[in-house]
């Protein structure tokens, strides 16, 4: 932490330096207390005549210690939370700039609510912490031994009351201490999983309605919230009984030390001021000890958040950087050597050895059954995985030997899933290439098909698009994902299944489009429908993992009987009845 802390030490200091100054204005008030009472009111050492004079002094001083105190205490809440803040603030982006660079087995080991409760709770549980620390340390150290040093100034036997019932108090706050610890990591745990059921349930709300499960997720988030509530109950009922020992424990202090007073003043030996200041020295140690514990159980809470967050900034990507700036000869080649894969910590073979070469404008189809690879075949191209064994080479060269951003300029993906941004539908167009300009937003529009019904909408290209897409329908939402690819102008460029919400009619006039307008580019189409891909120029056949057959749509329906079934079950019934 402390390369955050260091970056605003100066302002630390200065708030520390404030928190110094208004602790110590409190310290002198006492003092100048017992002295009014003494010598301006009773008149202790001038026969028993007060002295109003030295009361309106000492008043005048009095007043003129609280608003020094005021003052450097809001100065102190300036300096405390400028500093804190602005730690959060670069705890923040460093962490958030560590997650962009995660791969997806990472993402997924740690879950969305995890991370969002990271980022958010957590890092807001830590500028709690940087704030205690600076503000409670400080005042809670100097109350306690402030008021010990001028306790004992004032009577070293009221001191010696307190400092023997020190064991007792500490005692009290250890046993407590120890027994709410650790909650805290249980707490922000359970968190995590009230962020993850709010995030799955407000992303499949329609589903969660079409199948009327309502009530279903009701109980499955009250169970999480109920949880956490009682998690959050022990920890407070742990404190609850701690405050009242801690206070019954001072005003047996505070009893004894009046008894003690009693005496020692019928014998002369000390005077009501003294007495009445001891009482509020020792009630200023006990509010010291109190916000002690307060700041314990601040401290061990952003300890248990900050180290939550230290997870995430200590994970390095999976997925290391190759030197090579991807300048090549060659531009659109893919070949797949012996590639095989199996998802991290799965132990399952997805790809099984397969072996494929795609050369440049080359269009190839990749078709077979659910859960066959297809969709994995095509996430390795731009490196989202690492194969277990063989090679990619995308223009001639290892995918791993390339630099990140270098591969992926190369590449442009449309996946079967949209995700859209909420932003216009321009900006959410202009998001595959940050430097294209209007022409080119509606020309790869007008390439996606979805030019038409942009223009109809009330504001056209800036249109707002709802959170997740959904004022758009599903076919829309896969266009404008689509043109997003599109206008990237990439070498590469990867349908995964990313027409499957369109009709015939326009998923074919988006191929002849792109046919006509990137005949270089090569394309790449996982697809399931026959009609989608009987025109490319080689279909690629998986089953179980492997290429079972490879091929021009009629060599396959004389060579594939994988590939004759699934045209029989799509398409064979209705030409041969025609």
């Amino acid at each position: 932490m402390w390369k955050y802390v260091r970056r605003y030490l100066g302002l630390a200091i200065l708030a520390a330096a404030f928190m110094f100054s208004e602790v110590l204005m409190d310290l002198l008030q006492p003092e100048i207390m017992s002295r009014i009472v003494d010598e301006g009111v009773l008149g202790v050492n001038h026969g028993g005549t007060g002295d109003l004079n030295l009361i309106w002094s000492l008043g005048l001083r009095m007043i003129c210690l609280v608003l020094i105190g005021g003052l450097c205490g809001s100065l102190n809440n300036v300096f405390v939370h400028m500093s804190a803040q602005n730690i959060g603030n670069e705890m923040r982006k460093d962490v958030f700039r560590n997650i962009m660079t995660f791969s997806f087995q990472q993402m997924d080991q740690f879950g969305t609510g995890s991370l969002v409760t990271r980022v958010t709770n957590d890092i807001t549980q830590v500028q709690n912490f940087v704030s205690l620390f600076i503000r409670g340390m400080i005042r809670t150290s100097m109350l306690m031994f402030g008021s010990m040093y001028f306790m004992f100034r004032l009577n070293t036997q009221f001191g010696l009351i307190v400092l023997c019932a020190f064991p007792f108090i500490v005692g009290c706050l250890v046993f407590c201490l120890s027994k709410a610890n650790p909650l805290f990591s249980k707490l922000q745990e359970q968190l995590d999983r009230i962020n993850s059921i709010m995030q799955e349930d407000v992303s499949g709300i329609r589903i969660i309605k079409a199948c009327v499960r309502e009530v279903y997720e009701k109980v499955r988030f009250g169970k999480a919230n109920d949880d956490l509530i009682k998690t959050q109950l022990h920890v407070l009922t742990v404190f609850a009984f701690m405050n009242p020992v801690v206070n019954a424990l001072m005003y047996v202090v505070v009893t004894i030390i009046l008894l003690t007073g009693s005496y020692e003043v019928g014998a002369g030996v000390t005077t009501p001021g003294v007495i009445m200041a001891a009482i509020t020295y020792t009630t200023q140690l006990l509010n010291g000890i109190l916000g002690l514990t307060m700041l314990f159980q601040g401290i061990s809470r952003g300890y248990a958040s900050w180290k939550r967050v230290r997870e995430l900034m200590s994970v390095r990507p999976q997925l290391r950087d190759g030197g090579f700036d991807g300048n090549t000869d060659i531009h659109g080649s893919i070949e797949f050597r012996n590639v095989s894969f199996a998802y991290p910590g799965s132990g399952k073979t997805v790809l099984k050895d397969i072996s494929l070469t795609i050369q440049p404008g080359e269009t190839v189809a990749v078709m077979g059954a659910t859960g066959c690879g297809k969709s994995t075949l095509v996430n390795l191209i731009p490196r989202f995985y690492d194969v277990t064994s063989g090679t990619i080479l995308v223009d001639g060269r290892d995918v791993r030997d390339y630099n990140l951003k270098a591969l992926r300029s190369k590449i442009a993906i449309a996946l079967q899933k949209s995700e859209l941004f909420s932003q216009t539908i321009g900006e959410n167009i202009i998001w595959g290439r940050a430097d294209a300009d209007d022409t080119a937003v509606e020309r790869s529009a007008e390439i996606a098909q979805a030019d038409g019904f942009i223009r109809k909408t009330p504001d056209g290209y800036q249109t707002m698009v709802a959170q997740g897409g959904t004022s758009l329908s599903g076919g829309q939402k896969q266009r404008v994902s689509i043109a997003r690819a599109v206008i990237r102008d990439s070498e590469i460029l990867i349908f995964d299944d990313s027409s499957s919400a369109l009709d015939l009619k326009t998923e074919a006039e988006l191929f002849s489009a792109l046919k006509r307008e990137k005949p270089g580019t090569t394309k790449i189409i996982v697809a399931q429908r026959i009609a989608t891909v009987r025109h490319v120029d080689r279909i690629v056949v998986l089953e179980n993992g492997t290429i079972a057959a490879c091929g021009s749509h009629e060599a396959l329906m004389n060579a594939s009987r994988t590939y004759r079934d699934i045209y029989d079950s799509q398409m064979g019934k209705e030409e041969q009845h025609d």
